[in-house]
């Protein structure tokens, strides 16, 4: 049964981060900083133009959408939620409506991993959580 799921995982065309994904590397990342500086960071994350395209920035809702210029069309929402004062959570959901015949998900894992590696190095981590 489970050698059924990892086949069919690769055929996912949506990665979300989570607290308890079995890929350590997708678990949700908590930094030490306020909401606004960990919204900024993940602006900033997505601002290289020949890249990505920031289409929204919603601080209320704490939520960067952008999706990237080249093929295939990539779209992440990176999910900014304040935890404790000066502890914030960051989730990343990766998606496209490209089908592959190699499935599309670990290309989508791997940008949600990159952009937290990229987070990982403009904000310090939180004390006793991984970043």
């Amino acid at each position: 049964m489970a050698l059924f799921q990892s086949i069919f995982k690769r055929y996912n065309q949506q990665c979300e981060t989570n607290d308890h994904h079995k890929d350590e590397l997708l678990r949700t990342h908590y930094y030490k900083a306020n909401a606004e500086t960990a919204l900024r960071a993940a602006e900033e994350i997505f601002a290289n133009k020949q890249q990505f395209e920031i289409k929204s920035v919603s601080k209320e809702h704490g939520e960067v959408f952008a999706v990237t210029r080249k093929a295939p069309r990539i779209s992440i929402i990176a999910t900014v939620v304040t935890v404790k004062p000066f502890e914030t959570a960051v989730d990343f959901t990766v998606s496209t409506e490209k089908r592959s015949l190699t499935g599309v998900y670990p290309l989508l894992s791997r940008v949600a991993a990159g952009s937290y590696e990229q987070l990982d190095k403009k904000l310090p981590a939180a004390a006793g959580k991984k970043a």
